[in-house]
C-alpha cells in the first residue's frame, strides 16, 4: 500500500481518471484505487458521467472515505477523497 502512485513524484495524490465511462464503472474503479491506498492518503476521482455526483460520494460515505473538496469544470466532475476518513 502506497500514497505516492501519480505521474508526479512531488504528489501524493492518487489520480483515478474515469472521463468517458459510466455508472458503474467509475465507483468500481476508485474503489479499486482506493484499496491499494493507505488510511490518510488522497485521492483525486475525475468523472464525466453525470451520475457522479451522486456515486462518488455515496461510494465515499459507505466506504469510510471522506470527500475533502469537489468540483466541475468544462463538463467534468472531480472529487478528492481522503481514504479512511475525513
Amino acid at each position: 500500500m502506497n500514497c505516492s502512485t501519480t505521474v508526479s513524484p512531488l504528489s501524493t495524490t492518487t489520480e483515478v481518471d474515469t472521463r468517458g465511462l459510466n455508472c458503474p464503472i467509475p465507483v468500481l474503479k476508485a474503489r479499486r484505487a482506493a484499496k491499494t491506498l493507505m488510511r490518510g492518503c488522497t485521492m483525486l476521482v475525475r468523472c464525466t458521467d453525470p451520475m457522479a455526483k451522486i456515486d462518488i460520494p455515496h461510494f465515499a460515505r459507505t466506504d469510510h472515505h471522506g470527500v475533502i473538496s469537489s468540483g466541475e469544470e468544462n463538463g467534468e466532475l472531480w472529487f478528492l477523497l481522503r481514504i479512511g476518513g475525513a
